[in-house]
């Protein structure tokens, strides 16, 4: 008797990932849709760690659509996906806005693995936060976003080859990028338009 039952796989919040992330899932596409949070990053490092060990010979395809989120949560991605990437093969790929700390774990991916469809934008800004209390804290807080952004800074500079003078003047304000700019900045490899332009050796 058939069993019509969509299969399902636990995911790190304790519900139940669908039929169509469990088929993602097998055919390695991990997906990093919506703010940025502790939450995705436990469901994304968890994929991600399940199929690096379940096959590192084969490619992950990584969708990213993110407005940013949390500073940290992205670290989190980001750092995962430079720590399984010396082993497995990665394809970056960015649909809809890149942002925030959606662009700081797009920047993880290799730089010659770098994609994106072609009406994704993408943003890059300093980091914003705030805080109450005790004006030493209020200090405290203030100088450890400077050194955040310091830190993102030498990333982006590092990941697009452009320097950090023109990065800190670009992400003063709100700095945003077409596709074809992205390409140009450093970030893009390319804009592809068929999954048959991710390259596959």
């Amino acid at each position: 008797m058939r069993n019509d039952a969509p299969e399902q796989l636990p995911n790190g919040s304790g519900d139940f990932v669908s039929r169509i992330e469990t088929e993602l899932l097998q055919h390695r596409k991990v997906l990093i849709f919506g703010d940025i949070n502790d939450r995705l990053a436990r469901d994304v490092c968890s994929r991600l760690l399940l199929l690096a060990d379940r096959d590192a010979t084969a490619p992950i395809d990584i969708y990213i659509n993110s407005p940013g989120g949390h500073v940290e949560s992205g670290d989190t991605i980001h750092d995962m996906v430079r720590f399984i990437r010396s082993d497995v093969q990665i394809n970056m790929i960015g649909t809809g806005w890149v942002a925030s700390a959606g662009a700081h774990i797009f920047l993880a991916g290799p730089k010659d693995r770098r994609f994106c469809l072609p009406n994704t934008r993408f943003l890059l800004h300093q980091p914003a936060g705030g805080t109450r209390g005790m004006a030493a804290d209020i200090e405290i807080e203030a100088k450890e976003i400077l050194r955040m952004r310091e830190r993102l800074v030498r990333i982006i500079s590092e990941e697009t080859g452009q320097p950090m003078e023109r990065i800190n003047k670009d992400i003063h304000r709100n700095h945003w990028m077409t596709a074809d700019e992205a390409i140009d900045y450093g970030m893009v490899t390319s804009i592809i338009r068929d999954p048959r332009d991710i390259p596959r050796s």
